[in-house]
């Protein structure tokens, strides 16, 4: 029988026929690419006419697009709904892969065509589009080995294929420990516990097969449960358990996989030429070098600590009225601070969620995006990889412009956090290929009827990876390799961070704020009050980032730590991190950067970003407000459509004449008074 993965798809908008595909088709068809990607490569190398643009860099852009085709739909399946087999195939297809890259990045016949059309690139009549495209081709066999020789080259190899194992190993350890762990809880000890939050342990509950309320360590759960349980022992259990994610012993612990990974990163950066690895990974980046994401990171640490520190103060007296002495504590944290804020701002979770049904943000995201850009959504009947995800066709103007698939729910099969993918990236060189996009959340599941209720931080969350989305839906770009999100990480979230912005916008809040029961808008007292708390606890939130971020750079700035948990303690030491406050990802979790090296150097860039996205917002707020046509226009034409086709900063500029600073974003985050 034909393998569905590699015959034609005659599905609608070509989604992949996941009906008709099962585990035991994603080996053979790997395989199966893999030989054709490498039959490709032989034949660009083995043209007798000499290299041009066509025969050499459009050749390689096309060369690997069975193999991608595979590959999006595996790694979509395999992160939102893993399984044993998956886990299995993922272990084993990574040295694979690694292995494939290392060859046609160190293939001596193809990059000699490309260094050839690199030393006459000002003689070949390039377009501004195919010049970058050369460039990130040369730069990217460059920096991925191309020039060495010798034992060098195979060491390099070596490592290369060394941590693709290890990043796989890392993310499943984390999944695993996330899997096993639950709270059951008996009805004395559900005090405190809101009704949004028992529905959702019924749910999680149901989901592991036993009777009554569970407690998971999906974020969706684990959070509200610090936030409102009365019970402080529960706390601590549930907070140890949290915190100690990929750090149990045994098969599932990741620190010695953390420890070797830095080394191996380490001696890559050596190998090419670098003094670090951050150095390596920054010079494609925006920041360019680590002292100027130091710089950026402890110009906003300092008076966040300073917040933070208040903040304890405060919830420390709290804590004593309470009966109880001694340390404020990480369990003890998100606790009192929700009483603050019912106190400080008349604000309760309880009250606040009924208004953020899950349905009415997406359709808030909808709307906004119909607004700003024209687009417009409708749902798609198709057989999706999970009864959960649910498909829209994109349009605009009538015409098809993506598909988009919402995949929202947290499940023990799905890794945590939230996500935006593309299992098919916008592109006209094979002809006019439109994308289709996933966002990925892990919201808590309702029970059966019952309306999905989010908090105002999931509903950014909701908001942000549809920013991703974008990103990806409206990409205008010839080439699959600078299509859509396909720029630098500190650029990355700037699409994503600022369309966040919209969900706060008052109009939007009025249409799509309703009362799951009453249906009636959100009171205007009530949204005063969540606007006046925006940057409640900001301190806190920004504390927990900049010391993962700072972790990470400081990691991969120097010699790698022969203890990597040592080191992080060193660091948080010398930060004088708050005892009350975890970071929000810890090195024995932090699949950021150790689950592949995506973020790898690079956490930070959500805040590099964030200053973008606060000054980028303020661009619309100083001409027609949120909805002025003529920057959506500016904004899609000079950021959302444009891909990797120019450099970041030049994008930026061509949207807001000039670059910011970072005092926007103190102002953001309620910062500036105490800087």
């Amino acid at each position: 029988m034909t393998n569905p993965l590699l015959s034609e798809w005659t599905t609608p908008f070509e989604i992949p026929p996941f009906a008709q595909i099962s585990d035991e088709d994603f080996g053979p068809a790997l395989d199966e690419a893999l030989a054709k990607a490498r039959a490709n490569i032989a034949a660009i190398v083995a043209d007798p006419q000499a290299p041009d643009f066509a025969n050499t860099i459009e050749a390689l852009e096309l060369s690997d697009q069975p193999l991608n085709r595979v590959l999006s739909v595996f790694y979509n399946i395999a992160g939102a709904d893993s399984t044993p087999r998956r886990e299995e195939l993922q272990r084993s297809f990574a040295p694979k892969l690694a292995a494939f890259s290392s060859e046609v990045a160190m293939n001596a016949g193809l990059f000699a065509r490309v260094e050839d059309l690199w030393n006459r690139r000002d003689q070949l009549g390039l377009g501004d589009e195919q010049e970058r495209v050369l460039m990130l081709t040369h730069r990217s066999f460059v920096r991925s080995g191309a020039k060495l020789a010798g034992t060098d080259r195979e060491r390099l190899k070596d490592i290369s294929s060394r941590l693709a194992v290890l990043g796989t190993e890392f993310g499943q350890n984390l999944l695993a420990d996330e899997r096993s762990w639950s709270l059951e809880l008996s009805k004395d000890q559900l005090d405190g516990l809101p009704d949004f939050l028992l529905a959702a342990a019924s749910a999680a509950a149901e989901e592991k097969g036993v009777k009554g309320h569970v407690i998971t360590l999906s974020r969706s759960l684990v959070v509200p449960f610090l936030q409102f349980s009365t019970s402080r022992d529960l706390r601590c259990k549930a907070w140890t358990a949290w915190a100690a994610r990929g750090a149990n012993g045994g098969a599932t612990d990741n620190r010695q996989i953390a420890a070797e990974t830095l080394r191996l990163r380490e001696e890559k950066a050596r190998l090419l030429g670098y003094g670090s690895f951050a150095e390596f990974k920054l010079e494609t980046e925006m920041a360019k070098r680590p002292e100027a994401v130091k710089d950026l990171l402890m110009q906003v640490w300092a008076p966040a600590l300073e917040s933070a520190e208040g903040d304890a103060r405060i919830l420390s007296n709290m804590m004593q009225d309470d009966g109880i002495n001694g340390a404020l504590e990480p369990w003890d944290w998100r606790y009192y601070s929700e009483k603050r804020r019912k106190s400080e701002h008349d604000l309760d979770e309880a009250a606040l969620k009924p208004y953020f049904q899950l349905d009415r943000m997406i359709e808030a995201a909808f709307d906004c995006a119909g607004r700003l850009f024209g687009l417009a959504f409708r749902p798609i009947d198709a057989a999706l990889y999970h009864p959960d995800a649910r498909a829209w066709e994109v349009t605009r103007d009538g015409g098809h412009v993506a598909v988009f698939i919402g995949d929202y729910f947290a499940r023990g099969s799905k890794r945590s956090g939230a996500w935006c993918s593309a299992m098919r990236s916008q592109q006209k060189l094979a002809g006019d290929i439109r994308p289709i996009v996933v966002n990925v959340c892990n919201f808590a599941k309702p029970a059966a009827g019952a309306p999905a209720l989010l908090s105002h931080d999931d509903a950014r969350t909701l908001f942000h990876e549809f920013g991703h989305a974008l990103h990806q839906m409206l990409s205008d770009v010839t080439y699959d390799s600078i299509s859509g999100t396909s720029v630098s990480r500190d650029f990355v979230e700037l699409p994503s961070q600022l369309f966040e912005h919209w969900l706060d916008v008052p109009e939007v809040m009025e249409k799509h704020a309703l009362h799951a029961e009453t249906g009636k808008p959100m009171p205007k007292s009530l949204a005063a009050r969540l606007k006046k708390a925006a940057n409640f606890d900001q301190g806190f939130a920004t504390v927990e980032y900049v010391a993962s971020a700072l972790v990470d750079l400081e990691f991969h700035m120097g010699p790698p730590p022969a203890d990597p948990m040592q080191r992080q303690e060193q660091i948080l030491a010398g930060l004088k991190m708050p005892h009350a406050i975890g970071m929000r990802h810890a090195t024995p979790q932090f699949a950021h950067v150790f689950s592949g090296d995506g973020y790898s150097s690079g956490y930070y860039s959500y805040m590099w970003s964030e200053v973008m996205d606060a000054d980028a917002f303020a661009a619309f707020e100083e001409a027609g407000g949120p909805f002025d046509p003529d920057m959506a226009k500016k904004l899609e034409q000079n950021i959302l459509s444009r891909g990797g086709s120019v450099d970041a900063e030049a994008l930026y500029l061509a949207f807001r004449g000039r670059l910011p600073g970072v005092d926007a974003l103190l102002k953001g985050r309620g910062l500036a008074a105490a800087s």
